[in-house]
């Protein structure tokens, strides 16, 4: 257990749960790194049926830590992007089913990591939102390519281009998430 990441496990379950809503609960180069331990895991062995992604509190995750976005150079940008692109695409070729339980804010990396997964439950009160358009930055982790193949190309570019963010009724109506449902998790875990 770190002071980033918790996680649970229960009958073939494992939860992978964001622990830092105080500060919106970012996807920084630590809570990387530990999610990249946990797929090494279960890669070597360590079987599971199901593995759920969620956060604490109204945050399922911010996305990248802007502070550390800050700091990258030309050369340290490609391969921060690289190494997320990598990420993704590990959650999204897992043999087993991952789902992301979307308990509040789910912004830029975040929502890359939700659409790696097979399936996406919301809760009601979730927000979704791909803000690098207002930050000057793009998504280098896939959601580029995840999103419009989900919900449409012209969705897509409102959602890229506007930076605004939607609710989780409207991220069920165009397709985004699969079901809404008051406890997010427990609902996750029902699914198979």
């Amino acid at each position: 257990m770190s002071n980033r990441i918790e996680t649970e496990r229960e009958n073939g379950t494992l939860l992978v749960k964001f622990v830092r809503p105080e500060v919106r609960n970012p996807l920084s180069g630590g809570v990387l790194a530990e999610l990249e331990a946990i797929l090494a895991g279960l890669k070597n062995g360590r079987t599971i049926g199901k593995l759920i992604f969620t956060g604490t509190n109204n945050v399922f995750a911010s996305g990248a830590d802007l502070n550390e976005i800050s700091k990258l150079t030309p050369d340290t940008a490609a391969v921060f992007g690289r190494r997320g692109q990598s990420l993704m695409d590990q959650i999204a070729t897992l043999p087993v089913l991952t789902i992301a339980a979307i308990n509040g804010y789910c912004f830029g990396g975040a929502l890359d990591l939700a659409l790696a997964c097979q399936r996406r439950v919301s809760a009601p009160s979730a927000t979704f939102c791909h803000p690098g358009a207002g930050l000057g930055i793009i998504t280098g982790w896939g959601g580029t390519q995840r999103l419009p193949r989900l919900i449409g190309q012209a969705r897509a570019m409102e959602m890229f281009f506007t930076a605004s963010p939607i609710s989780a009724e409207r991220a069920y109506r165009i397709g985004l998430v699969d079901v809404i449902a008051t406890d997010a998790v427990a609902d996750s875990k029902e699914l198979s």
